[in-house]
């Protein structure tokens, strides 16, 4: 955790919500991180926490994990989240997260909702989804569980089916989910920009 957040949170009376990491290649443990045992989902990404803080409240029963590089995203999320006992923050990379510190077959669904589309070619290679990227992401999720994946780039979307085609683990659906607003869903939304979902459901061991 950044230095200084457990001090902010402890000066204004608020719980915190970040975790703090004593390694960064130990596998998490959720039960131990939320203090009981129930389906864990992971928005990758959580921006400034809305949408992770709306899935929280709409299911109590559920752990909810916000992944977020960015300091001030993850501090105003944790400000969000104070009264949600069932959120915790994480600051670090997502593609990091879901390799090396996500544990085996521990999480019941995944959300990654407008990631970074780097349009110009020079780019392409920072994005997000890539083949090992949904290889470490079959390997987290539980069987039947899904990944939701949203973007209002339709020529990222298109790379995003071609990857998620040749994953023989997954299958493809790609209907919109009855999720809550995100920033950039409304965003979108409000200027009329088509929005473009998959849904991945993990079927089978990657071979």
């Amino acid at each position: 955790m950044p230095a200084g957040e457990g001090s902010l949170a402890h000066r204004r009376h608020v719980p915190s919500r970040l975790i703090e990491l004593d390694s960064l290649t130990d596998r998490l443990d959720p039960e131990k991180i939320f203090q009981r045992n129930a389906p864990l989902h992971v928005d990758l990404g959580c921006g400034d926490g809305s949408f992770l803080c709306a899935l929280a409240q709409r299911m109590p029963d559920k752990n909810f994990l916000g992944i977020e590089r960015l300091l001030n995203r993850v501090r105003i999320s944790a400000r969000k989240a104070a009264t949600l006992d069932n959120v915790r923050l994480l600051r670090v990379e997502s593609s990091y997260a879901v390799r090396y510190l996500l544990p085996t077959e521990s999480v019941e669904r995944f959300y990654l909702l407008f990631p970074d589309p780097w349009p110009k070619r020079r780019h392409h290679r920072r994005r997000i989804v890539t083949p090992d990227f949904l290889s470490s992401i079959h390997a987290v999720l539980q069987k039947n569980a899904r990944i939701y994946i949203a973007t209002d780039d339709v020529d990222y979307f298109g790379k995003i089916k071609e990857v998620a085609e040749s994953n023989s683990g997954f299958a493809i659906g790609e209907d919109a989910a009855d999720l809550p607003q995100s920033k950039f869903g409304r965003i979108f939304r409000e200027k009329r920009a088509p929005i473009h979902w998959l849904e991945l459901r993990k079927i089978s061991p990657v071979k």
